[in-house]
């Protein structure tokens, strides 16, 4: 009885949005409709590491897909260079219209003008054809969309109407709208190609455009975020939790981009300039230059940088101490590297060896008290905490990826996580203990969900702080999915030649990437089955002579080796991966030269591709999770519909 009350009161209040017959009926048949057109296209990207350059044209191109669509338009139509120059005007059209005026006489520029424009409506209606026109509407620029929608919604046989779209084009170059409507149709074609897009994680660290790369995701009409380690260290630091804000600054410091923190949030490192200028003024901090060769920022005073990085690195270090000992239960003690210097003698002994430090001099350090901050280190860090919780712009940035992110996405058949899922030496999920509770499998990925958006939402301050401390955890724990080692060798990697301590040794996870009972258990977990389900996964570069396909292609390794520092070891710029209605495809890219070669020689990334999975038959938009919900709302209607015919609910007309 309390089913069928719950029954008719929800198509009730259905019918408040479908008051009739015909409004319900209309909607059942549109939803219908639109259940058998073409999958729109997945776009996957991972480890962009603020390469904002290289990340703005494989957002701009689709990982070639662009380029694919210009090409289907026109097949032989059209020559190579012709081809070329038009996806370039789709990537970069304000500055390729600028390239190009600097070249053309005014007559010229008119039939130029009129060219690219028949083109780009050509790329855009081929484009625009998978979708409803509904859809297509809400994409379309706000200041030309009716002339849009009128040439992309010309019909093939529309002879009769030839003059009156000509007319179109030549007073949008009589009335000086050339200009505007080619960059409105050059941002509107990346947009109906690809119809979602996924990064997951680590959009922060190593290079300098993580805030311009932040921006430009925050205009995007389609995506999700898996976070990263790197992402969420930052978020944590955003919310005050010290070391997190430490950590910031090193990594910035180690790569030669404390301007990202100063020049584009306004975080204030004078304070920390002076105190590391003053404390290590005859110190050549000779373990803390930058690790990056191409130095992003060339204003910076290298000696000055090596001093900063060095301070806040040994600040981190008393931190980590500080914080192994409030929380034993993280088993974290090894961290704990101040106790196992020996200053006298300047070494270090771990795991019962002992090794010569290349740098000894430790002046803010007490022997006796190692991890104690100085007064001026604290004040420091209560400026710089003060500094992170009030900047509006990184609290933009943050809350972004809080709403955006998760720390997984199951979609359209496939599992997406940045890092990996532990496993203990047999392959099974491996039991992890956080605050007495334990956990293995989704549970902990979900648990530590909560426990992220606790740090930033939670009103008791207990409750906050505990939280704040697990974003530390997500970062270096040996248990963390997004870390997946079973350390962080950072202060080694300062201190010691020897290589031996510096090794980090990767979960059992990665031993497992070819095991297919392995790999169909996790899939399980998240509730995926079949044939067509997939992990993609990011987190890890793949080196040379290493294979992204494994495990006959059910698991995708597409770290986007954006990165420059990771170059040397990868030989490529990485991977990313698409998902259209004909099969998933791996694209492995070259290290993208410049915006102004793309503009000028119109290079592009060049990039292989791979055919991972290739269906026999063109998915359609019933094939995916929203047509799964298409379908729950077309049977919840025909409910309707017979509610309305049989007397049970009243047309509301």
């Amino acid at each position: 009885m309390k089913e069928e009350t719950f029954r008719t009161q929800y198509l009730d209040r259905l019918s408040e949005i479908f008051p009739s017959i015909a409004a319900a009926s209309t909607e059942i048949i549109n939803l219908s409709s639109i259940l058998n057109l073409p999958k729109g296209t997945e776009h996957f990207i991972t480890d962009i590491h603020g390469e904002y350059e290289a990340f703005m044209h494989v957002i701009k191109n689709g990982s070639g897909a662009v380029r694919t669509k210009v090409s289907d338009v026109f097949g032989n139509a059209i020559s190579e260079p012709e081809i070329r120059e038009l996806s370039t005007l789709i990537y970069y059209p304000a500055e390729k219209i600028e390239l190009v005026r600097s070249e053309l006489a005014d007559n010229e520029m008119k039939d130029w003008y009129k060219v690219m424009l028949y083109r780009l409506i050509a790329v855009c209606k081929y484009s625009a054809s998978k979708y409803t026109r509904s859809k297509v509407r809400k994409a379309l620029p706000k200041d030309f969309s009716y002339v849009i929608e009128e040439l992309i919604t010309e019909r093939a046989d529309g002879a009769d109407k030839e003059e009156y779209y000509n007319e179109i084009i030549n007073a949008i170059i009589r009335t000086g709208q050339a200009d505007k409507f080619i960059i409105a149709m050059s941002e509107l074609i990346p947009r109906l190609v690809v119809d979602r897009l996924h990064i997951l994680g680590d959009i922060y660290d190593r290079g300098n455009g993580a805030c311009d790369i932040m921006d430009l995701l925050a205009t995007h009409h389609s995506l999700d975020i898996q976070w990263g380690n790197h992402d969420i260290v930052w978020m944590g630091a955003s919310e005050g939790q010290l070391i997190c804000i430490a950590n910031v600054i090193r990594v910035s410091a180690r790569y030669g981009n404390l301007g990202t923190l100063e020049d584009d949030y306004g975080i204030n490192l004078l304070p920390l300039a002076a105190f590391a200028s003053r404390t290590y003024e005859n110190d050549e901090c000779k373990c803390f230059g930058i690790k990056d060769d191409e130095v992003k920022d060339y204003d910076l005073d290298v000696s000055m940088n090596e001093k900063i990085h060095k301070a806040i690195s040994i600040i981190q270090f008393k931190l980590q101490g500080q914080f192994s000992k409030k929380h034993a239960d993280f088993h974290m003690d090894d961290r704990n590297v101040l106790e196992h210097i020996d200053y006298k003698n300047g070494t270090f002994s771990e795991f019962g060896n002992r090794y010569k430090l290349l740098d000894d001099n430790f002046p803010t350090v007490d022997p006796a008290d190692p991890n104690r901050l100085t007064p001026e280190e604290d004040d420091i860090m209560n400026r710089l905490k003060v500094a992170f919780s009030r900047c509006k712009r990184l609290h933009e940035h943050m809350s972004f990826l809080l709403n955006k992110g998760t720390f997984y996405k199951v979609f359209n058949g496939n599992l997406l996580y940045h890092g990996c899922m532990p496993l203990d030496e047999n392959g099974e999920f491996k039991t992890v203990e956080i605050y007495g509770e334990k956990l293995k499998g989704k549970e902990l990925y979900d648990r530590l969900d909560t426990y992220v958006r606790r740090a930033f939402l939670a009103k008791d301050p207990v409750e906050k702080e505990r939280s704040l401390d697990i974003m530390w955890w997500i970062w270096c724990n040996k248990d963390s999915p997004l870390f997946g080692k079973d350390r962080m060798s950072t202060f080694e990697r300062y201190f010691l030649s020897e290589k031996e301590p510096q090794v980090e040794k990767k979960n059992a996870y990665y031993s497992f990437l070819d095991d297919e009972r392995v790999v169909e258990q996790i899939l399980r977990e998240f509730g995926l089955t079949g044939e067509k389900s997939h992990i993609i996964n990011g987190h890890v570069p793949v080196k040379k002579g290493e294979k992204p396909m494994r495990c006959g292609g059910k698991l995708l390794i597409i770290d986007g080796g954006f990165s420059k520092a990771y170059q040397g070891e990868t030989g490529i710029a990485g991977y990313t991966l698409t998902f259209n209605s004909h099969g998933l495809r791996l694209v492995a890219h070259e290290p993208f030269t410049s915006t102004e070669d793309a503009i000028i020689r119109g290079t592009d990334i060049h990039s292989d591709a791979v055919m991972v999975e290739k269906y026999d038959r063109q998915l359609t938009v019933g094939d995916t999770d929203n047509g799964n919900k298409m379908r729950t709302q077309i049977t919840e209607l025909e409910e309707l519909l017979s509610a309305y015919r049989d007397g049970e609910i009243v047309e509301r007309i």
